[in-house]
């Protein structure tokens, strides 16, 4: 019972000297590596694909227009959130994250009238 209590104290110990990054890594855990591998996408990662520079206000209520379509479209369901860090402040936030190809991220840049013109964008170079 002892080296079990030795055990754990020695992990809290470490786990609280461990930088902040790797905090928020290892709570997000495999969802940060899929992150990190492109096989997730972060709103902001689909806007700056798209060459769309927008103030972060618009970036998250672009955010909030795909998690309304993702909810729509999943019976009220919320999409997997992810530790991130905000690419101005810093601070660590969660943030939605979705497939790459996911209908949502796509309802989203046509509802929300920043980003509508995206999407117009993309239709005249497919035709």
């Amino acid at each position: 019972m002892h080296r079990t209590v030795a055990t754990i104290r020695r992990t809290i110990a470490a786990a609280l000297t461990a930088g902040r990054t790797l905090r928020y890594t290892a709570l997000s855990g495999e969802i940060a590596a899929l992150v990190a591998t492109g096989r997730l996408v972060r709103t902001g990662d689909v806007l700056d694909r798209l060459g769309a520079d927008l103030p972060d206000g618009q970036r998250s209520w672009y955010g909030r227009h795909c998690a309304k379509a993702f909810r729509a479209a999943h019976g009220g369901a919320d999409a997997i959130r992810v530790w991130a860090q905000h690419r101005t402040t810093g601070r660590w936030i969660h943030q939605h994250v979705y497939a790459p190809a996911d209908p949502a991220l796509y309802a989203g840049l046509a509802s929300y009238k920043a980003t509508r013109h995206l999407v117009q964008a993309q239709f005249a170079e497919a035709a």
